[in-house]
């Protein structure tokens, strides 16, 4: 399978149903009154972290997702059924962030872990609940709001205990290999890997979770060669093993190399609890290099281990290093900026503050005028005008807000465009008074 650890999809939740406009209509009751029913809910669009997923290749090809929508209301006070919710499955370990913002939404890491992507609309009311001892016969009843709709940028860290980081050719697969079950590509040129591998140790009844990297180039956190795509998978590994290639001639300067690669990055990599390991001592001339490297590392009071992932020299040695520091290591948390989940915000009441606001008119450049206000948008937008009374409620809503008289102030005249959201009408002041 093509591991894919970046994808962009965009998820638009159910809209919720419109409200019922009914009356009562039974034998021997000439007059009942409204029992319209209210709208269900729209559904949700969840993500949810999954096991035995590793790879976000399945939204190369499905990136758009749609959550059922509701019913609409009926009468005799029968609300609609709510709309079906959309799960999509993803690998634990998936970052969710916006794509327009970039901010941080979710961080799933444990299976069965939930995330409500985008909300589902709420449901209109029906014409029951407009009812008064002023009212008793109204004619119209809500429609329902849209479901919540959003791009989405998935990132997924891999979640391992150990990372395996090295330049290329430096033996990462074959170390992999000797001290796990994986059995990864390997072969003798740089670049054999070129998405992550994952091998398990077992270790006293505990597993190990290995991740051999695609091999670093100087220049990486800048995005050179593979570069962030391979740091985004180091942030999650409890402990750092830096393979050097003994064979080459400088390996001091490949640490010193891949500690600034680290560093320039960011993440506190370069502070991870980690082990170097000096490979290939079955290649003649590697001895002082070894030493050299053995210097370095102790100078920072770092563990080093000289080993042969071909012949297995002190592979038993390197298995219990590890098991060792991933027992005394913390796992990994990240910080999340931002809500795990979206909740439903209550209905707002028209006493609220929001509501005694003035309005905001806007000219705009073709000579029409926008009407902003929150509370004022969001009960426009229910107004069913297919009813016969909604043009009546519609013209309450503007009377309350005083719209004509700033309208009027702000320069409009009979016959101009107005909109208040997604609603146009002509302005004709005596309609709305």
């Amino acid at each position: 399978m093509k591991f894919v650890d970046l994808a962009e999809i965009y998820v638009k939740a159910g809209r919720g149903g419109n409200g019922a406009l009914s009356f009562r209509r039974e034998k021997f009751v000439p007059k009942g009154g409204p029992d319209g029913g209210d709208g269900g809910k729209g559904g949700d669009v969840i993500l949810e972290a999954v096991g035995g997923v590793v790879t976000l290749a399945d939204f190369e090809y499905d990136r758009r997702f749609q959550a059922g929508h509701a019913g609409h209301g009926e009468g005799a006070m029968r609300s609609g059924s709510n709309g079906k919710n959309l799960v999509i499955n993803v690998p634990c370990g998936t970052l969710v962030k916006d794509s327009q913002t970039g901010q941080i939404l979710a961080d799933l890491v444990v299976p069965g872990q939930k995330f409500i992507a985008a909300l589902g609309g709420k449901g209109g009311r029906g014409n029951s609940h407009f009812a008064s001892s002023s009212r008793r016969a109204p004619r119209f009843a809500e429609k329902g709001d849209p479901g919540q709709e959003r791009a989405l940028t998935l990132e997924l860290k891999l979640i391992a205990d150990v990372g395996l980081a090295g330049f290329p050719n430096a033996g990462k697969s074959s170390i992999l290999a000797a001290i796990s079950g994986a059995k990864p590509r390997i072969a003798g040129y740089p670049f054999t890997t070129l998405s992550p591998n994952l091998g398990v140790l077992a270790v006293d009844d505990a597993q190990v979770v290995i991740a051999d990297m695609p091999g670093l180039i100087e220049g990486a956190h800048e995005g050179k060669g593979l570069g962030l795509q391979f740091l985004r998978h180091v942030e999650r590994t409890r402990i750092i093993l830096h393979v050097i290639d003994l064979s080459q001639p400088d390996p001091v300067r490949m640490f010193h190399a891949l500690l600034d690669e680290f560093r320039e990055y960011g993440a506190n990599l370069e502070d991870r609890p980690c082990i170097v390991v000096g490979n290939k001592t079955d290649l003649e001339g590697t001895d002082s290099n070894s030493e050299l490297l053995r210097q370095e590392a102790v100078s920072r009071g770092l563990q080093y281990l000289a080993v042969s992932a071909l012949e297995g020299t002190n592979i038993p040695e390197l298995i219990r290093a590890i098991a060792e520091l991933v027992r005394n290591t913390p796992a990994v948390s990240l910080e999340i900026d931002g809500p795990q989940e979206i909740t439903e915000l209550p209905r707002k009441k028209s006493s609220g503050r929001s509501s005694r606001e003035p309005v905001r008119i806007i000219r705009q450049s073709d000579g029409s005028f926008r009407v902003e206000h929150e509370n004022l948008e969001r009960s426009v937008s229910r107004i069913n005008f297919d009813h016969e009374d909604a043009m009546q409620k519609f013209a309450r809503l503007l009377s309350a807000l005083s719209v004509e008289e700033a309208l009027e102030a702000s320069g409009a005249r009979e016959g101009d465009k107005v909109y208040i959201g997604d609603i146009e009408f002509d302005f004709e002041p005596e309609v709305i008074t």
